[in-house]
Formats: C-alpha cells, structure tokens, sequence
C-alpha cells in the first residue's frame, strides 16, 4: 500500500492515537500563522516521519523549528525557490508542494527536481492546502518524473475507488487533511482507521 501522510494536527491526544495507527508513515504539523491548522504545542517525538509545513517562511526560522520540535521532514507550500531549498539541512526530507488546475502547472515542477526529495500535488487555489477540494488526477498522466510525489486535495471516503485505480507510478502516498476532521486541526481518529481499511480491502481487490 502507498505512504500515508496524516496532516494538520494540533492536539496532543489525537497525534498519541493516530501515530498508533501501523499505517501511518508521516504526521504533518503546519508552522504557518495564517492556517487553522497551526500547532503551537510541541511536536510528539514519536517513531513516525515528523513534517513541518511553512509558507514563505524564512530559513532561520526553519532550522530553529526542526531543531525545537525534532523534525524529520519540511514541506513547502509557499515561493520557495530551488536554491532556498537546496539551502536546508541535508539529513532532513525536503517536500515541494505544486498546487495543480491544469497541466502546464506541471513544468513548475522541473527546476525543482534536484533541489527537494519529493513533490506534494495538491489542488491550485486561493489556499495554501487544507481546501478539502480534488482535482482532476487525469492530469498527472502527463507528469513523467523522475522524482516521486505524494497525492493531496480533497482525499476521504468518497474518493476511496478512484484513489485505488489511480496506478501512477511515481506516487508513493496520500496526504490526508481537511476532510479527516471534526473541528480544524482536531482529526477523526476512526475515519483515517476506515479510510486505511477499506483502501486495503480496493486494493486486495484490484490485486
């Protein structure tokens, strides 16, 4: 089964649970201001891939996020160039999101490919992520790599059969956010447990 990256988390208690959850292999804290979503409690040292969300932010405050609360992995939602991110430090994993509407957002894509370790494609709008809303994958047929992505935009239940059928080969997992929560930042802990069932029950079917 692909990578699963569970996003957006504020609280404590639910991270404790959702990191319970064998599946889960990143859990992403946002360090942006302007996002619900913005964590200002300290991060769980737990034995998952910890990810640090900023937008624009400066390198100095990133270096003394990922010192502070033990990341392992940043991803950048913002303008960040490719020299900015060839800037951060080597030991951590480095994702670039690319909000996405049609496929010449793609060759966005093609300066970056030296300069970060994976690409998060998320739906284009006036956000930075956490939209709840899908784009059309169909266009990711045209991306030819070579680096591996992670799949974001409007993922939940409903979109189970698609995301099971959706074989591209450089997509190595999802990012699921917005439409895994009760409240903003607070996550239904047996919604991310059903999704991850019943994608292994498509996928056991398509196998």
């Amino acid at each position: 089964m692909k990578q699963i990256k569970v996003c957006g988390l504020t609280n404590n208690i639910e991270s404790r649970k959702i990191v319970a959850i064998p599946e889960v292999d990143f859990i992403g804290f946002i360090f942006a201001e302007q996002s619900p979503r913005f964590t200002q409690e300290s991060v769980p040292s737990f034995g998952k891939q910890r990810v640090g969300v900023f937008v624009n932010a400066s390198l100095e405050t990133i270096e003394q996020t990922i010192q502070h609360h033990q990341l392992t992995t940043v991803q950048l939602h913002g303008d960040e160039t490719p020299d900015f991110c060839k800037q951060l430090p080597k030991d951590i994993l480095v994702i670039k999101a690319f909000g996405i509407a049609t496929k010449t957002d793609l060759e966005a894509t093609d300066s970056y490919k030296n300069a970060v370790d994976y690409f998060l494609f998320d739906t284009k709008t006036g956000q930075r992520g956490g939209s709840g809303v899908s784009f059309d994958w169909e266009i990711l047929t045209d991306y030819k790599g070579p680096k591996s992505f992670f799949l974001s935009g409007g993922i939940g239940l409903d979109t189970l059969v698609s995301l099971a059928h959706f074989d591209h080969p450089f997509c190595i997992g999802y990012d699921l956010n917005s439409r895994f929560e009760i409240a903003p930042g607070i996550k239904n802990v047996q919604l991310i447990e059903t999704f991850i069932q019943q994608l292994q029950h498509e996928n056991s079917i398509l196998s």
